[in-house]
């Protein structure tokens, strides 16, 4: 039994060590820095322009014979859907890499439980929630600008948790987030659902489903590239300038990233079908 057990664990790290080979190779942004940025994971980098490339020349010959391909380039001829995710990935960068630098900065900044550090991001959640209910009746009465005026609230509540982080470390709590992260997730609701309505709205019936796809995979594909981008500058400056400044350098980066969003958002058409 002994020698069995043995051999039992001795796959399970073999199956261990696949899945973080795995990692390296899928993972270069999100988890390199934390497995050493091996060689194949940067050659994996290198090669995907080329995969990239040969992958649109696939669908765009089989867009041309008939098939519906995975990714349809005719779709992208589109006026709403060659512009929406221009909007989408500056927005997904920023949420993505707030969430992810926020859940550390609390848990280990603050050394709040993860649960208090869930709760203390709850207003957000809540404002969002309400912000989508009110978007399609704000649409119908102000069109495509619903967009622009949350990014406008979305950048003013970065500002107040900003200075509510630079000012209340390390007595900062969940109080003392809570504006902050309330008009944050006010703007950021009437800014993601809005804008995949609008985005969508000229997408033939029959392709809908390829359409929402198509801002689905780009919204996650961003969110995983917002943990890298300003995850990595606050994990390479949170251990010599610390938690607090390391933050605050963070938002002010998403805050760059939430005016561009705002800038493009000014493109969008005005009426909304």
């Amino acid at each position: 039994m002994g020698a069995l057990a043995g051999v039992q664990q001795e796959r399970a790290g073999q199956r261990v060590e696949d899945l973080r080979g795995h990692v390296d190779v899928t993972g270069l942004l999100t988890e390199g820095r934390a497995a050493g940025r091996p060689l194949r994971t940067w050659v994996s980098l290198g090669l995907f322009p080329f995969t990239a490339y040969a992958f649109y020349r696939v669908e765009r010959r089989a867009d041309a014979r008939g098939p519906t391909p995975l990714v349809p380039p005719s779709l992208l001829r589109l006026e709403s859907l060659r512009r929406g995710p221009a909007l989408v990935v500056p927005f997904s960068i920023g949420f993505g890499g707030f969430m992810f630098v926020i859940a550390v900065a609390l848990q280990q900044g603050l050394r709040m439980s993860p649960a208090a550090a869930g709760l203390s991001l709850a207003p957000m959640a809540a404002a969002f929630f309400a912000a989508s209910l009110a978007g399609p009746r704000l649409v119908r009465r102000f069109g495509s600008r619903v967009v622009t005026a949350g990014g406008i609230i979305q950048g003013v509540g970065v500002v107040v948790l900003a200075l509510a982080v630079w000012r209340g470390r390390p007595d900062l709590g969940p109080l003392g987030l809570l504006p902050g992260v309330a008009i944050a997730g006010l703007g950021q609701g009437l800014q993601l659902p809005v804008l995949f309505r609008i985005v969508l709205s000229d997408v033939p019936a029959e392709r809908a489903g390829v359409g929402g796809g198509v801002m689905t995979t780009t919204q996650q594909a961003a969110l995983a590239l917002g943990v890298a981008t300003p995850g990595t500058p606050f994990l390479a400056l949170a251990p010599g300038a610390g938690m607090r400044d390391a933050l605050v350098v963070t938002l002010l980066v998403q805050l760059a990233a939430v005016v561009l969003t705002t800038l493009l958002s000014l493109r969008l058409p005005r009426a909304v079908g």
